[in-house]
């Protein structure tokens, strides 16, 4: 005789429902990541016409279910974080709500269904191995960040460039701290909002399912939000992405602009670690950072005055305070590696 309900049934092929989970947290967070993106998906993306004005933007809970070939009742439950969901039911959801590789993934990793993040136990070892080779780009700014994105080793190039991570308090010595809101990031990249939001996008999904249950994560995300307010949104955005190759425009006081190429790559040994080089464009830019790193040699410490190359409205993005002093340091002379670079392409 067979024992199993209608229920258990529909539950064997699209999951469970949570009873006291240890990953409840993270069916929260799934929840309102797969909602978030159900309110971005238009009707028309989907096939469905176009019926003007709605109550709520995007697609309806019901419209999403009867896509994926779920019932109303039980993806509800999915956007409340009340049931496991299967990678069957996943890889539907997905589908119909059009998320890229890396939002899939995300998912998953929600849902448990990819391996549990490491603990970082083992990252002080990779990083006493990294930092070695991080010495050997004498020209290229290059930093180590662990799976919560802490600062864990830096280069002297990069210390000349951006400053000192040393002299960032440990507990906001966070690579998304310091782009959110440290003068020498904020202040300097030309293109400040678009670069900080992309390395929000990777932030949020290598640490979203670590925020309800890991201390130190928890203590990141609290002091993103006490010490930026301004940017309370983006902590609360659901939006996740790889921090992919890009250009770096940058504009220090005192010596001109300096264009450097991001790349990010992981470890084998700690896969949740990433490494950041930025490598100069040119020889003129490879010039300005040798110059940067001797200054800073010498000095002990970089001394480069970091301050807003364009004002920025304080309701979207803050402000960052331009003392007298530093305003009238962006007419002092460029260096002359950058006054070389200029003349080579005039």
């Amino acid at each position: 005789m067979n024992s199993r309900t209608p229920e258990s049934e529909y539950e064997s092929s699209h999951g469970t429902e949570y009873e006291n989970s240890a990953n409840s947290a993270n069916s929260k967070e799934l929840g309102a990541f797969l909602r978030a993106h159900r309110e971005r998906r238009a009707p028309r993306d989907v096939g469905l016409p176009d019926t003007g004005r709605r109550r709520t933007p995007g697609l309806r809970r019901e419209e999403v279910a009867a896509l994926s070939g779920v019932g109303l009742a039980w993806y509800t439950w999915l956007e409340q974080g009340r049931v496991i969901p299967s990678r069957k039911v996943l890889e539907a959801v997905a589908r119909t709500l059009g998320l890229n590789a890396v939002s899939y993934r995300h998912v998953l990793a929600l849902s448990g269904l990819l391996p549990p993040a490491p603990d970082g136990a083992g990252h002080d070892e990779v990083a006493s191995r990294v930092r070695p080779l991080l010495d050997t780009w004498e020209s290229s700014p290059a930093v180590l960040v662990d799976s919560r994105f802490d600062i864990t080793a830096w280069n002297d190039a990069y210390a000349a460039v951006w400053s000192d991570p040393a002299g960032i308090p440990a507990h906001r010595r966070n690579l998304m701290w310091c782009v959110a809101g440290h003068p020498a990031f904020r202040s300097t990249l030309l293109d400040w909002e678009p670069v900080a939001r992309a390395v929000l996008a990777h932030f949020r999904g290598q640490t979203a399912r670590l925020a309800d249950t890991d201390p130190r994560t928890r203590e990141v995300y609290a002091t993103l939000r006490a010490d930026f307010p301004e940017l309370a949104p983006w902590w609360e955005c659901q939006g996740v992405g790889d921090l992919t190759a890009r250009q770096l425009s940058v504009l220090l006081p005192g010596h001109g602009g300096l264009d450097l190429l991001l790349s990010a790559f992981r470890p084998v040994d700690d896969p949740q670690a990433l490494i950041l080089v930025q490598a100069p464009v040119g020889a003129a830019d490879r010039e300005l950072v040798g110059e940067l790193v001797r200054g800073y040699r010498s000095a002990g410490s970089a001394e480069v005055v970091r301050m807003p190359s364009t004002p920025r409205p304080a309701a979207a993005r803050g402000t960052v305070a331009r003392p007298a002093a530093a305003a009238a340091r962006t007419a002092a002379p460029r260096s002359a590696a950058y006054a070389k670079k200029a003349r080579s392409s005039a």
